[in-house]
Parts: structure tokens; sequence; C-alpha cells
């Protein structure tokens, strides 16, 4: 009897925890479906449309951000530094870029690591061909649509030559209210070194002391970084995109639809870009550069590129030039790795 009488206690109590369950469970549906909105599929978009396009109108009027303007500006100075910087460097460190590949190396002879894939990738695994580097080749450029404000309609392929390109970093300054000089906003973004001065401006670095040439390192550096810094606060404010299978960067809420992603090769015409959004690297990227330690030969040669560390462009060209590299920087360099064997 009582064995009996303890199984008819745990049916009643499991029958009160069932009821318990399915009780809380009603309630939460219950006010789920007081909260949730329902949407019927008869929309009279002609009365919807007015409505959606006064929103984003006042939108638009938050912006631009008041705290967020004087990072604009000191993102465009921390920029001409960082390109007067490099542009005197190059001229006394030497700058080899390859002639088939967008590959680069900052010492005096390049490379026989076998990394080159030919013009259009149509070959692999070859060793480069090296010849002078330039600005560019340091300072990769960038460009996006220059916008009339942040919120305005999507610029379709027909408008795509309506509207100037400019580079990303001053697109993104514009449309975080800095007040950007016509001469350097509409200036050509693939900065060229001018052949005619090359040897006037070499002549005249030349003469830098060790002690300038190292001030002059390590102040293109902290623009460098100041730079990175810069773009990646305003990003958190201001939305840009970027193609997933091509480097075009829009600086806006939502991508253009110019037709000119060319990685749809089975298509007439190049495709529309696939959007997502866009990180410091893709407005600034960094040119990933071999890094030649102590350790090391005097020319890097395939069979060790396993040992070897790698640094961005930039801050290479400033370390070699007498610059003290940040910590950061020393996982991806492997300074304290092993020399090949």
């Amino acid at each position: 009897m009582k064995y009996i009488d303890f199984l008819s206690s745990m049916e009643l109590v499991s029958m009160a925890l069932r009821q318990r369950i399915q009780l809380h469970l009603w309630e939460d549906f219950h006010s789920r479906l007081v909260h949730s909105r329902f949407y019927s599929l008869n929309v009279d978009w002609k009365k919807l449309r007015p409505m959606i396009h006064k929103r984003i109108k006042n939108r638009a009027k938050d912006y631009p951000l008041r705290n967020m303007v004087p990072v604009a500006y000191d993102l465009l100075n921390a920029r001409e530094v960082l390109k007067e910087g490099v542009s005197t460097l190059i001229n006394i460190i030497p700058i080899k870029a390859c002639k088939f590949c967008p590959e680069v190396y900052i010492g005096d002879t390049g490379h026989l690591i076998q990394t080159c894939h030919g013009y259009q990738r149509r070959t692999k695994n070859q060793v480069h061909r090296w010849t002078d580097g330039r600005l560019n080749d340091i300072l990769v450029p960038v460009e996006a649509f220059h916008l009339h404000h942040m919120f305005q309609d999507i610029i379709k392929h027909d408008q795509r030559f309506d509207f100037d390109r400019v580079p990303a970093v001053l697109e993104l300054c514009c449309q975080a209210g800095a007040e950007v000089p016509q001469e350097i906003l509409y200036s050509s973004s693939h900065h060229r070194l001018d052949e005619s001065n090359d040897g006037g401006a070499h002549a005249g670095c030349s003469s830098l002391l060790p002690q300038e040439l190292k001030s002059v390192a390590q102040t293109t550096l902290e623009a460098w970084e100041r730079l990175r810094l810069g773009v990646q606060k305003l990003l958190l404010v201001y939305p840009a995109k970027v193609c997933q299978y091509c480097s075009e960067v829009h600086i806006g809420p939502s991508g253009h639809k110019a037709r000119l992603c060319g990685v749809f090769k089975f298509e007439s015409w190049r495709g529309t870009h696939f959007w997502k959004k866009a990180e410091v690297d893709d407005l600034v990227p960094q040119k990933v550069v071999w890094h030649r330690r102590p350790q090391d030969p005097q020319v890097l040669l395939d069979n060790g590129r396993g040992f070897y560390g790698h640094a961005p462009a930039v801050v290479e060209l400033c370390s070699q030039a007498g610059a003290t590299v940040p910590s950061k920087y020393f996982c991806m360099m492997k300074v304290n790795g092993l020399h090949p064997s």
C-alpha cells in the first residue's frame, strides 16, 4: 500500500509539473503573439514608399556627428604626413616591385622566393622579375564614388560617369564632416613621383643625417598608426561597403549598382558587386611584404620561406630607416624565430 501511495503521489507531482510547464508556454506564446507584428501581403506601396523616403531624409539630419569631426581632420592630417614621409623614405631606402605581379620587397635586391603568379595569374611558383618601386607600391590607392550626401539615391549603372572617383579615405572624411580642400580631394589617387625630379629629390634626401632619417621614419610610422586608428573609429559610425569578390569600395549605407565586378567570366559584361561591411584593411591596405631578420641571409631563398617573417610595407620601410616598430608586429615579423637551416 505504501508503494502504491508513493506512485500515486509521484504521478500527481508530474501532472502538476506538466500543467505548470504548459501554462508557462502558453503565457510565453501569448506575449509573443501580442507583441508580434503582422504584415499584410496586400501592401499599398504608393502610400508606404513616401513614408520610407521621409524616414531616410530625417535620418540624414543626424549626420555628420559633431564628436567625429575632429577625428576626420586628424585622419586627413595623418594621411598627408604619411604620404610625405613615405615619399621621402623611398628616395633613400630602395624599393623593388615585381614586373608581373603585385609583390613588393624593401631592399637593394629582390628576394628569390618563388611566389610570382605572373600576369593575370596564368602561372605559379615563378621567380619574380624586379623593377624599381614607386609610391603606389607602398601606399595602395583605393578609390570610391564621391557622393553628394550619405543618404542619396543608389547610384545606378548608367549613372557611374556622373560621379567623381576620389580616394576612399578622403570620401570617408567628407561624409564625417571634414572640409577637404579641392586640390587634395580631386588630385589623382594614383600618386606617382615626378620622374623628372627623381634625381633632385634623391640628392636632397640623401643629405639627411642618420638621426634626421630616423626622425622622419618614426613620424611616418606614427602617422600610419594614426591613419588606421582614425579609419577604424569612423567606420564604427559611418557605414562603408566592400565587394566580396573584388577590391571595390563604397562609402555609404548601401553599395552602388554599377556593374564593375569582373568575377563573373561567363557574363557578356561585368557583373554587379556583392557587398559586405568594409574593414580598415579594405580602405587602407597593409601590402604585406617579406621581412629579413638579422639571422636571415642577405638574399631570401625559396627553401627558407617557412622561416621568414612578414610586415606591412610601411612598417618595413620605416623599420629599415631606424624607426621603433610597435610590439604588436613582432609576431608577424617572427623577430625571435628560428633561422633557415
